[in-house]
Parts: C-alpha cells; sequence; structure tokens
C-alpha cells in the first residue's frame, strides 16, 4: 500500500524543483526543521493551485463574450465585447479599492470594515493575500458581467462603467461578506460552496431589475403583445463560448476548496459533481424546448447546460454525484420554463441571464437545503436525507435576503444613473447599432450587417 504522506513529500520536492517554488530551500536533519519546510513547500503547492484556478475564472470571461455576442445581432458586438472586457477592469478596480474590504475585512454582520486598498488585509485562505484576492476578484467579475447580456442593445456605455464599477465595489462585496467573511449568514451556516447565491444570484437579479427599469429592445413585442424572436447572430459563437465557460468552471467550483487536501478527495468529488449536473442540464433543457417547441432548439440546449453549472455551484461540495444529476436536471428544466415566462411578462432578456444565473442560483441555494450531507461537511443533513427543514429554511431566508438586497440596490443605482446620464441609447442609435453609435466601428466591416429591427 502506498504511504500518501511520503508520495506527498516526493511530489513537493518534485515540483519545487521543477517550478523553482521555493530555491533558497534547505532540507534541515531533523523532523522539526524538515516539517516547516514541508509546510512551505505545501502552501507553495496550494497557492499554485488559488492561482491556477483563478486563471480559469479569468478566463472565462471569454466565454462570457462569445455567448453574449453570439445571442444578440451583429451591429451591436462591439459594444458588447467593450463591456465585457471593461467589466473585468471596473471589477478589479473596485474590488482593490474597496471591494475586498468590504468582503474579508474584520468588521460586523453586514460588512467588513478594515483593509481599504489592501493595506492591513488579510488573506481569507492559507494562501498568500495577493493570490486569494486575485481569485476573488476574478468571481467579482463574473457577477458584474453576467448583466452585460440581460440588458444588451441598448444600454448606454457610459452607465453601464458606472454600474460595473458600483456592483463591484460595493453590492457584491457586501453580500460576498454576509456568506463568505464570517457575516451574519455564515453565523447562521447558510451555505453556499462556489457562489449560486454570491455571484450568479447576484448576477442574475441584477440583471432582472436593469432589464426591468431599461424596457425592451425595439420591435421585441408586437401591438398584440406576442413576442417578435430577435435572433442571435452566430450561434456557433455562443456554442464555443458556453464550452469555454464549461472549462473554466472547473476552476471556478474546485479552486473553491483554496486548496489541495485530503489527497485530493474533496477537489475530485467537486469536479465530477460541476461535469454531471452540467450534463444533466444540457440533456433537460434540450428535451424541454424539444417537447414545447417541436424541435431540439440549440440556443436553449446550451442555456441549459450552463444552467446545470449555476445549480450546482452552491452544492457541488456537499452532494453525491447522483443528487448533482438531479439538480442538473431541475435546473436545466427550469431555464427553459424561465426563458419563455420572461417573454409572457414582456421582460426583454438577450441571452437568458436572468433564467440562467437567477433562477439556478436560487434553485442551487436552495438544492443545499434538500441534498446537501453532513458528513460532507455541512452544518445538517438536507431535507431529503433526514435532516428536516432546518438547512432548508436558513437557505431560504439567505437567499431571500440576498435577491432583496440586489433589487433594491441595483434598482436605486440604476434609477439614479438613469434619472442623471441617462441608462438608455436613442432610438436612432439602437436601430443603426451600438457598434456605429457608441464606439464607431463595425465588428465585421466590409459586411452589410445595418437592419431594420
Amino acid at each position: 500500500m502506498v504511504n500518501f504522506r511520503k508520495f506527498r513529500l516526493f511530489l513537493y520536492i518534485g515540483l519545487g524543483m521543477m517550478f523553482r517554488l521555493h530555491p533558497s530551500l534547505s532540507w534541515a536533519a531533523d523532523a522539526g526543521g524538515q516539517a516547516l519546510d514541508i509546510a512551505k513547500l505545501a502552501q507553495a503547492i496550494d497557492t499554485f493551485w488559488v492561482l491556477f484556478a483563478a486563471f480559469l475564472v479569468f478566463f472565462m470571461q471569454a466565454g462570457f463574450g462569445m455567448v453574449e455576442i453570439g445571442l444578440i445581432r451583429a451591429k451591436n458586438s462591439c459594444n458588447l465585447l467593450m463591456k465585457n472586457t471593461l467589466d473585468f477592469c471596473m471589477a478589479s478596480l473596485g474590488f482593490f479599492v474597496c471591494g475586498y474590504a468590504l468582503m474579508f475585512g474584520l468588521g460586523n454582520g453586514f460588512c467588513g470594515v478594515q483593509g481599504w486598498f489592501l493595506v492591513g488585509a488579510k488573506s481569507g485562505a492559507d494562501v498568500p493575500l495577493y493570490a486569494f484576492w486575485l481569485f476573488q476578484a476574478a468571481f467579482c467579475g463574473a457577477a458584474a458581467t453576467i448583466v452585460a447580456g440581460g440588458m444588451a442593445e441598448r444600454m448606454k456605455f457610459q452607465s453601464y462603467l458606472i454600474y460595473s464599477f458600483l456592483i463591484s465595489a460595493v453590492i457584491y462585496p457586501i453580500i460576498g461578506h454576509w456568506v463568505w467573511g464570517g457575516g451574519w449568514l455564515a453565523q447562521m451556516n447558510f451555505a453556499d460552496f462556489a457562489g449560486s447565491s454570491v455571484v450568479h444570484a447576484v448576477g442574475g437579479t441584477a440583471a432582472l431589475i436593469g432589464t426591468i427599469i431599461l424596457g425592451p429592445r425595439l420591435g421585441k413585442y408586437k401591438p398584440d403583445g406576442s413576442a417578435n424572436a430577435i435572433a442571435g447572430h452566430n450561434i456557433p459563437l455562443v456554442s464555443l463560448g458556453v464550452f469555454i465557460l464549461w472549462f473554466g468552471w472547473f476552476g471556478f467550483n474546485p479552486g473553491s476548496t483554496l486548496g489541495i487536501k485530503d489527497g485530493g478527495n474533496l477537489i475530485a468529488l467537486v469536479a465530477i459533481n460541476t461535469n454531471l449536473s452540467a450534463v444533466a442540464g444540457t440533456i433537460s433543457a434540450m428535451l424541454m424546448v424539444w417537447f414545447i417547441g417541436g424541435k431540439p432548439e440549440l440556443s436553449l440546449t446550451l442555456n441549459g447546460a450552463l444552467a446545470g453549472l449555476v445549480a450546482i455551484t452552491a452544492p457541488c461540495a456537499f452532494v453525491s454525484p447522483g443528487a448533482s444529476l438531479i439538480i442538473g436536471a431541475i435546473g436545466g428544466t427550469l431555464v427553459v420554463l424561465a426563458t419563455f415566462l420572461l417573454d409572457k411578462l414582456h421582460i426583454d432578456d438577450p441571452v437568458g441571464a436572468f433564467p440562467v444565473h437567477g433562477v439556478n442560483g436560487i434553485w442551487g441555494t436552495l438544492a443545499v437545503g434538500l441534498f446537501g450531507r453532513q458528513a460532507l461537511g455541512l452544518a445538517s443533513d438536507g431535507l431529503f436525507y433526514g435532516g428536516g427543514f432546518s438547512q432548508l429554511g436558513v437557505q431560504a431566508l439567505g437567499i431571500a435576503g440576498i435577491v432583496g438586497f440586489v433589487l433594491l440596490g441595483m434598482g436605486l443605482i440604476f434609477k439614479l444613473i438613469d434619472v442623471t446620464i441617462g441608462l438608455r441609447v436613442s432610438p436612432e442609435e439602437e436601430l443603426k447599432g451600438l457598434d456605429i453609435g457608441e464606439h464607431g466601428m463595425e465588428a465585421y466591416s466590409g459586411f452589410q450587417i445595418f437592419i431594420t429591427q
């Protein structure tokens, strides 16, 4: 039988030599000195893992960009990619200035109050502060960029920049503190392993309230109230973007372990749950849209994959692989039903930001209280494992508080922007396309893309 401690020791030594993680490292002859060196190498490996996961989450920005521009019209592609690019910039800036302090600084149950500009800030894990900050900043950027798709094709660029900074610097960090920074929800044993509520429900709910305030695109709804389908211009790009996001989610969820512990068992559980939920979400969305519309439509099927990924993000460390299949299948069904419901309500969400991230962020959070296992690290068993309504009640209270705070906070921010510099471009600019009106350029130079809708 392999001695894991000896194996890990040789692994640490090998990686240290290969990557020169600690070039000044000298192995002491006594056991205490060796233990100290092993601890340093263990931290180095954990740091490498967290940074690698952060890089994967950062690459998800490309996935979001491809999905979003593929689902909108060609005349607005540059505008959306500008917003997608600046999202991460504004998120990084806001999270550096005050976001990290509000989220992880010492404070009270509502927010942190120390660590502005990272001065005096401390890491929230057993890795260096800057590595932990980068991983969390990538999450912050993901939450911010969700809104770009929901408010696409009619929102002013400068207004979007203000929104992006404020959600990253204030709204997201405060909710993050509630759950991951020792705030009031954490004290109640609310559980969200990787961000169904903190990241996705926040971004999805912000997209919903922003879309409602902004209003639908010109020509989206007919005089009789029925929806007019406005097709995306490049579905292959959507498919590419979904696979990039699926790949990046293996950094998003497994990376939230914040280190390689217990022989990698936790990372392995999170990874398989992440994949199985995405698979189930894809299949269930395909079957649902096939049943409703008579054909297995691709864009909603792809959103089903994202729905499964969002839904499993909170419970991924607390449930079995079998449960992840159920969670993903329900998520894929919900995204299709929610998409049709928004059309009925005349809420124009061009890419399905709220059905994917909002609805399934809520569902994934509640799923912890249904399928979660105390044996896997949860405070108490979920409802389906004999734990009663205890954990489910906490999850329901928590997600209600998060959604309510985002609706109120982001609603106020969007309204203030609207009455000062305005949220929406002019009808003429919307018809011509935001690429020309906002940026003076075209995504596909030389091709005629001007249309009358």
